[in-house]
């Protein structure tokens, strides 16, 4: 059986938007990389409606750790993707491929994920889609 962390990467790398939302605490407070944090179900759903719109990726073997009491989480993995729709402001789509290093954290409250922040390497996110 997997845990929440390990289904919430299976429901990604499947772009199965319900089964990731059916992870989601109603409060979830995101925090992307390098953006402005976002609280609540509803902003994380506009969130993934778009990036599942602007890209295909997925998470390559995704190493999770759990805290004691299983009240946070710590994921790495590889981010693979490819860009296939412009995500304003950044540069243009035009199905670049792109491979990052990725790690979240989480805060995981009555078998929901409560907090999710998302870190990676913008920068070198951008040189690889401007190449």
């Amino acid at each position: 059986m997997l845990g929440i962390i390990e289904s919430y990467y299976d429901a990604f790398n499947h772009g199965d938007a319900e089964r990731i939302l059916s992870l989601i605490d109603e409060g979830l407070l995101h925090e992307p990389c390098q953006a402005m944090p976002r609280q609540g179900i509803g902003a994380y759903r506009e969130f993934l409606d778009k990036r599942l719109r602007c890209y295909k990726e997925r998470a390559i073997d995704p190493l999770v750790l759990y805290s004691p009491g299983i009240t946070h989480a710590a994921a790495e993995f590889i981010l693979e993707g490819k860009y296939v729709k412009t995500d304003e402001p950044f540069p243009p789509a035009r199905g670049q491929h792109y491979r990052l290093r990725a790690g979240a954290f989480f805060e995981i409250g009555g078998n929901r994920i409560t907090r999710l922040t998302m870190h990676y390497n913008l920068a070198d996110w951008i040189d690889q889609v401007s190449a």
